[in-house]
């Protein structure tokens, strides 16, 4: 796994001081962690670009005041607006601790149902896990490959060594659907058999009306 390291900043607690931070186009963050003191401080705006526009997961080496911390990103705040990132937190992490993270989904090979035809449906880009930081993956790498049309992964069928899978267990993760004009024949054929059989079934429960008796 790649480790960034980020050059902090030292500041002081409170909005004013994060609001001075953001004005030097930094980020605002403090760093937290059982055993250890919260520490508040800023890093370059850009610094954070490959921590957060990224497909993998990194753990972190901040530097403040002399001393290193190794973390992992727990959470960003982005402006409404211009989506900049406009305060982060980071957990240091501990040899002997699980924590509990959101690492990226790779999923790898061509689907069959797609060469037959279907469409791939991409439901979790993310899942939560539970481990220690040793068994920390970079990504999950999900094979889809044998994948045929209508057929499902769900998060039950992850098996990973050493962490704890925290994501609902019957949630879909991908699927190859049928391509959507097969559908929507599929549907009018569907449609259209059971009008007739209801026109049927109309016909037979009702009864020819008595022709009029001559005098």
């Amino acid at each position: 796994m790649d480790v960034i390291t980020l050059e902090a900043k030292a500041r002081p607690a409170g909005k004013t001081a994060a609001k001075a931070a953001r004005r030097e186009d930094s980020v605002p963050c403090v760093l937290y962690g059982h055993g250890t003191e919260p520490r508040t401080f800023s890093v370059p705006r850009l610094s954070l670009r490959k921590l957060i526009h990224t497909n993998e997961f990194h753990t972190v080496k901040v530097i403040l005041d002399g001393e290193t911390y190794s973390c992992v990103l727990k959470d960003v705040a982005f402006h409404p607006i211009s989506d900049y990132a406009i305060h982060a937190d980071f957990q240091v992490l501990n040899a002997k601790e699980k924590i509990t993270i959101k690492v990226p989904v790779h999923y790898s090979g061509n689907a069959v149902g797609v060469r037959n035809g279907g469409s791939l449906k991409t439901f979790v880009n993310k899942v939560a896990i539970k481990c220690l930081p040793e068994y920390l993956p970079d990504f999950l790498s999900i094979d889809i490959s044998k994948l045929k049309i209508g057929q499902s992964i769900l998060v039950r069928t992850l098996n990973l060594p050493g962490i704890e899978i925290k994501a609902p267990m019957n949630q879909t993760m991908v699927s190859v659907v049928r391509p959507r004009t097969a559908l929507s024949i599929a549907e009018e054929e569907e449609e259209e058999a059971a009008a007739i059989a209801a026109a049927a079934e109309h016909e037979a429960t009702v009864a020819p009306a008595p022709e009029d008796e001559e005098n």
